[in-house]
Formats: C-alpha cells, sequence, structure tokens
C-alpha cells in the first residue's frame, strides 16, 4: 500500500471520527485532519501551510461575509417581504407558475452568498406563510424550502462548492454559468411542479392575503429596490460587458449595496444586523479555513499527485459509485473538499467545468443528510415541525431526481461541453 494513500487514509478517518463520534463541527474536523496528515508524513506541525492554506479561501469568505450582511439589510428594510407580497398577487391564477417563482426567490439568496442556509432563513422565512396560505402541509412546505436553498447554493453567479473544488485542483471560477445551471435548475423545476400536482390546485387570493396579514403600503417606494437592482446590475454587467465596466469585485459590490440599503432605510441599525449575519456566516467560514488547510496538507503530502495519477486507473463503475457517496457526507463543504477534488481528477478525460458542476449538486445534497441535517432542521423551525427527519423523508423524491440530473450530466460531460463551448 502506497504511503500516500495510508495518509489520506489516516486523514480521512480522523475527519470521520472527529465528525460522527466526537461530534466536532465540520471546519474543526478538517483542521484536525490535515495536523493528522502533516504528523503522519514526518512534518510535525507544519504551521506555516497551514497559515498559508487557511487562507487559501480568503475571497469566498469575504464574498460570504458582506453577501450576508447584504441580506441582512435587504431583509431589514422589508423590501424580501414586498417581493414576497409581490409574487402571490401576480401569480396566483397559475398555481404552476407561482410555485416556480417561489422556488426561485427561495434560491437568490443562495445564488448570491453561496450559502444554503442563507435560502432558509431569510427567503425561506418569508414564503413560508405563503405556501401554507395555499394549502401545502407543513412537512411538504419545509422540503420545498429546503430542495430550494440547495439548487440556489449550486447555482451561479456564486457557489461555494465550485470555488472549493476548483481551488484543489487550480482551475478558476470562469464559465460555469451555464453548467450549474443544467444541474440546478431542471431539478429545480422538477421539484416546484412536484409539490404543484401534489398539493396545490386553486388559489384564493383574498383568503391568502387575509391569512398572510401582509401590508403593501411603503413610503420608499422604488427606492426600496434600487441596491437589489445595482448589486444584480452590475454582477451582470461584469460578465456580459466586462469591457465597458469596471471590475470591482464580488465582495465590493455587495459592500456598495449595503451602504445604498442602509441610506435608503436609515433606521435599519448597521452594527446589530452586521453581527447576527457574522454570526450566521461564521460556522461556514471556519469550513473553508478547514477546507484550505485540508487541501494544503494534500499537496504537501504528496497525496494530492497521487490521487490525480491514480484516478486514471479506476474503473468507470468505481468513479460513478463514488460520485453516488458523496451527498452521504452531511456537509456539502466537507463534501466538495474531501471527495470532490479527488473525482476530478478521476475523470480527467472529461470536461473538468461540467464534471465540477455535477458533483456540486451531489455535495450540495449533503445539506440536507445526517447525522447534521441541517437544511432540514433549519425549515422544520420555519414551517413548525418539530422532527426534522420528517422533511427528509418528505424531500426523497426530489433528491433522487436531483442526483439522477447530477450522474446524467456527469456520464455526458465531454459532449455537453462540446456543444456548448
Amino acid at each position: 500500500m502506497n504511503f500516500e494513500l495510508i495518509i489520506l487514509l489516516l486523514m480521512l478517518a480522523s475527519f470521520a471520527i472527529s465528525v460522527f463520534v466526537l461530534k466536532m463541527p465540520a471546519g474543526v474536523s478538517l483542521i484536525l485532519a490535515a495536523v493528522v496528515g502533516g504528523l503522519v508524513d514526518g512534518h510535525g506541525i507544519p504551521v506555516r501551510q497551514l497559515v498559508e492554506g487557511g487562507f487559501g479561501f480568503m475571497e469566498a469568505i469575504m464574498i460570504i461575509a458582506t453577501a450576508m450582511i447584504f441580506m441582512k439589510i435587504m431583509e431589514s428594510s422589508g423590501v424580501l417581504a414586498l417581493i414576497s407580497l409581490g409574487i402571490i398577487k401576480t401569480f396566483h391564477k397559475k398555481p404552476s407558475l407561482l410555485i416556480i417563482v417561489i422556488v426561485l426567490f427561495v434560491m437568490f439568496p443562495g445564488m448570491l452568498t453561496g450559502l444554503s442556509s442563507t435560502c432558509v432563513l431569510t427567503t425561506g422565512v418569508l414564503v413560508a406563510p405563503v405556501l401554507l396560505a395555499i394549502g401545502i402541509p407543513r412537512l411538504a412546505a419545509g422540503s420545498l424550502i429546503a430542495m430550494a436553498a440547495v439548487f440556489g447554493e449550486v447555482a451561479p453567479p456564486i457557489s461555494i462548492p465550485v470555488m472549493i473544488i476548483g481551488g484543489g485542483v487550480d482551475m478558476p471560477y470562469i464559465g460555469f454559468t451555464i453548467p450549474l445551471l443544467l444541474v440546478s435548475l431542471p431539478a429545480a423545476l422538477f421539484t416546484a411542479i412536484y409539490f404543484r400536482i401534489r398539493f396545490v390546485k386553486k388559489i384564493n387570493l383574498d383568503l391568502v392575503l387575509e391569512k398572510l396579514n401582509l401590508i403593501e403600503n411603503d413610503q420608499r417606494g422604488f427606492k426600496l429596490y434600487i441596491p437589489l437592482i445595482f448589486v444584480i446590475g452590475y454582477m451582470i454587467s461584469e460578465i456580459v460587458f466586462h469591457e465597458y465596466f469596471l471590475h470591482l469585485g464580488v465582495p465590493l459590490i455587495f459592500t456598495i449595496g449595503s451602504v445604498l440599503g442602509i441610506i435608503i432605510s436609515p433606521k435599519t441599525k448597521i452594527i446589530k444586523v452586521s453581527r447576527k449575519a457574522l454570526r450566521m456566516a461564521l460556522p461556514v467560514i471556519v469550513i473553508l479555513v478547514g477546507v484550505g488547510m485540508f487541501l494544503q496538507i494534500l499537496t504537501l503530502t504528496g497525496v494530492r499527485g497521487y490521487l490525480a495519477i491514480s484516478a486514471l486507473q479506476l474503473p468507470d463503475a468505481v468513479k460513478y459509485m463514488a460520485a453516488a457517496v458523496m451527498p452521504f457526507m452531511g456537509s456539502a463543504y466537507a463534501s466538495a473538499s474531501v471527495i470532490g477534488v479527488p473525482l476530478v481528477y478521476v475523470f480527467i478525460g472529461k470536461s473538468a467545468v461540467v464534471v465540477t458542476a455535477s458533483l456540486v449538486m451531489m455535495a450540495a445534497l449533503g445539506d440536507l443528510m445526517p447525522p447534521p441535517s441541517l437544511l432540514c432542521a433549519y425549515a422544520a423551525q420555519t414551517v413548525g415541525v418539530k422532527n426534522h427527519f420528517k422533511i427528509l423523508k418528505q424531500s426523497i423524491i426530489p433528491i433522487i431526481f436531483s442526483m439522477f440530473v447530477a450522474i446524467i450530466v456527469l456520464i455526458f460531460a465531454e459532449d455537453i461541453s462540446r456543444f456548448f463551448f
């Protein structure tokens, strides 16, 4: 048995023991696994390498921090509630379209921040009463919100799991928009239609508005939407018309959007809102620091090179089985770093961009899975369900379909790449 393989197995074992036996957070477990790798390879505790790896995802950390503050300011200003009201009033006559728009609305914060939990805790909280009011049972409403959060984490323009895998294989975050839409949008549409057919027949707008007790009047009018319009518009303009727009970077765009939000809503308590936002983002930030250290030690010990060489010798059946295991890691970010990075090498004969997009969908489903089942737990709190595992049970069909889409994209990655690129 190769020494590099022994190091990898010991690192994975230490991570698994830390998460599943000692019940340590995933970020701390990744840091401990990195330390174990350094010790086994005879480097002691390689402080310099650990510090360097810890800063490897600084850009992603800045995106998360600034995006969370921006979304909390938008929530505090009331604009998200007004959008929720607008959705129900505009699409109540077309239930299928209404559910699809609600799913996209829940996905929206995740698309901007790369965090699935943000979807549940912001737009998910807002649409939960809407879903219940139009006749969707609590378990199904929680499942719909949790699944939409997964798709929001995967969908462009910001996908943190893609950044994690890209950082592990030295792949820039370029060209992922179409592949990420291919794996997230069909699954999102299927999930919306699945719950619409099962539970929603006809919507009585007056009854729904009475149940929701929503207030549309806001003296600020259109001004309230300016920060959102700026953030979304500038991000799109940087991509589509990059020759004419100054490249500000995503963190600065979110920061400017936050400043605009405070100007328009001066009653917003910026310190309180920022502290709450960063407190929510901190667990994910710790995971990214741990992922950076873990990947740095894989490089230091030669495990990364060993994986790249060994991957070419694996039979196809084993490759796809390994991809199907990704959701059961219990965390999208841990799965992306521990399994996603080696699998990109495994499928080295295919388009790395399309392969990564499919693997990210598999990894993101891990946020639903036990033991933590964080998205199910958040969604259960949102809809008032005590046993969050019932949310997971309600989500089985959408999960299976999402995995099916990801595997299909993975199998035909090279054909998809030639068609779109």
